[in-house]
């Protein structure tokens, strides 16, 4: 076996998905075109993580589409310290077993929270942005970059 080949087997322990679709998330006050919506084009990835990333993003995007102009997404970490709030400015994730997200704190401070993609509890709410600027979305940022590494 060359090493090209060894690089691109999969451990015993992944499945291989090859053209599975995505499971669609089981919503039950949510339409069949919404579920079907949050999954459309979405494969399964055999990295934990990158699969973690891959609906944690599609359910930002779907968060941020009931938005108000005003309002942006932040993320209640649940088991963080105090209120444990954040303004969410980033998401990703270095597999095979990390998530990470990147952010303001209440006081504006820059925080980034490295989570295990099997640990992951994120409560997510909306906040009033700052007057100064209009309203971020990362939702439609984080779905490009799913499109990118979409398995064929």
């Amino acid at each position: 076996m060359t090493q090209a080949e060894a690089d691109s087997t999969l451990p015993k322990f992944v499945p291989d998905w090859e053209d599975e679709p995505c499971p669609q998330p089981m919503l039950p006050s949510a339409s069949p075109e919404r579920r079907a919506g949050l999954t459309e084009g979405v494969r399964m990835r055999e990295n934990p993580a990158e699969w973690a990333f891959v609906r944690l993003s599609k359910l930002i995007e779907d968060f941020e589409k009931g938005l108000d102009r005003d309002e942006e997404i932040a993320a209640h970490l649940v088991g963080g310290p105090g209120d444990a709030t954040m303004q969410i400015e980033d998401v990703g994730f270095w597999g095979p077993d990390f998530i990470m997200f990147t952010g303001k704190n209440a006081d504006g401070r820059p925080i980034r929270l490295i989570q295990h993609y099997a640990q992951i509890n994120v409560l997510l709410n909306a906040r009033k942005k700052p007057e100064e600027r209009e309203a971020r979305r990362i939702g439609f940022q984080l779905s490009e970059l799913v499109e990118k590494t979409n398995p064929k």
